[in-house]
């Protein structure tokens, strides 16, 4: 694995760390297909689901579905199609390939310039009580 692909995997990661992207992410990738027709007969890319659609399914405000729609976008996870005053998202397949191919056991050595290093913080000065 090579530096590349090991920074675009800690950013999928990252993405998932939400317990909401993970919701968002599980309805994507669960809807119907082969639904092509939304409430108002406009068709619509299939296997997707509108803004409005995913913000319904998680009782969140539209803001924060956005503000999670657009970290799943960004982590290429999803992708989002404009038609007209509707947008719709969809899982993007391709992304979920590296994932799985980590998940299945690719053992190679990850690079040494590529370990995230945390940095302790400090310890506080210690107060005597007296």
């Amino acid at each position: 694995m090579n530096t590349s692909q090991v920074e675009q995997l800690a950013l999928i990661f990252k993405a998932l760390g939400d317990p909401t992207r993970l919701r968002i992410l599980q309805t994507l990738r669960c809807c119907s297909p082969d639904v092509e027709i939304d409430e108002e007969g406009q068709c619509r890319p299939a296997g997707s689901l509108s803004v409005g659609e995913v913000c319904c399914g998680l009782d969140q405000a539209m803001s924060t579905v956005s503000h999670h729609l657009k970290e799943l976008r960004i982590a290429g996870l999803i992708r989002t199609e404009k038609r007209g005053r509707w947008i719709y998202c969809s899982v993007n397949p391709e992304a979920l390939e590296p994932i799985q191919a980590f998940l299945d056991g690719d053992c190679s050595p990850v690079p040494e310039n590529a370990l995230v290093r945390e940095t302790a913080a400090p310890e506080p000065a210690s107060t005597s009580v007296r």
